[in-house]
């Protein structure tokens, strides 16, 4: 008999989202609004702090996607655990929603075409960044694949060589696959500060260019975490032939908190 799946357990339920099915699910539902014409879409920047925050913004992104079967998502590791640039290539996720399959052919695909990537559980074992965008693909695709990878390394010939083999390995897949890149913005300055700065990167995300956040980010000193998953994603996204970026919903923490401030930034940007 074949071995069981390997199960990766849910590390963030009833902390950053409900932990019990029904009012999970109710919840996602209620973060995404009926939007009458949805759009195709490469790859996309969603946040992922907790829903009562960011719940919001990522529905918006959630609602506006034709959602495909297959998906890449990025996210940073928070936790410092494990490989620079993290994968695991079988086995299944589980939220309260249910279990969600890892697309082994596709990581398959990813760790061959690129030599950086490595199989390593321990880097998703307690992080929330990718976790957090699963129940609203669960509540909305029904059925779907992905492939889950953190991005630990600030080497920028590391990401871009990891976005090349994801827009190689997505050409190769005979069907749509969205490159998510999971990320807040800004963390922890003034409301306003905060939305300057996080402007500056929005604007290089929304031109397509990987190296003009790169370098905007460090220059700026703005704590976007997951900058340099968004970097991977636009460079596989331009790859696969993206001409254009909208930005669907911007908020900050404050927006729901009412403190301005100490905020995080959160935004949700389609790439086609």
């Amino acid at each position: 008999m074949p071995a069981p799946a390997t199960i990766r357990h849910p590390a963030v339920a009833g902390q950053f989202y409900p932990g019990k099915r029904d009012s999970l699910l109710r919840e996602v539902q209620q973060y995404v609004p009926a939007v009458p014409k949805k759009v195709r879409a490469i790859g996309g920047v969603v946040p992922h702090a907790g829903y009562i925050y960011s719940g919001h913004v990522a529905g918006a992104f959630y609602a506006r996607t034709a959602l495909p079967r297959r998906f890449v998502i990025l996210c940073p590791n928070h936790t410092g655990v494990g490989q620079p640039l993290a994968v695991i290539s079988q086995g299944a996720w589980r939220t309260p929603l249910g279990d969600v399959a890892v697309d082994q052919p596709l990581a398959g695909a990813l760790l061959d075409g690129c030599s950086l990537l490595r199989e390593d559980s321990m880097a998703h074992s307690a992080e929330h960044a990718l976790e957090v965008q699963l129940p609203f693909l669960q509540a909305l695709c029904g059925e779907f694949t992905f492939v889950p990878i953190t991005v630990g390394t600030s080497n920028y010939e590391a990401l871009t060589a990891l976005g090349d083999a994801i827009a190689e390995a997505a050409s190769q897949a005979g069907e749509a696959v969205l490159v998510l890149a999971s990320s807040d913005m800004n963390h922890y300055e003034s409301d306003a500060l905060t939305r300057i700065k996080d402007r500056k990167a929005i604007d290089q995300i929304l031109a397509l260019d990987p190296q003009g956040l790169y370098e905007t980010v460090r220059r700026e000193h703005i704590s976007m975490c997951g900058y340099a998953p968004t970097v991977v994603m636009l460079t596989a996204a331009k790859a696969l032939g993206a001409t254009s970026a909208e930005l669907v919903k911007y908020a900050t923490s404050g927006d729901i908190s009412g403190d301005r401030e100490m905020v995080v930034g959160y935004a949700a940007i389609i790439v086609q």
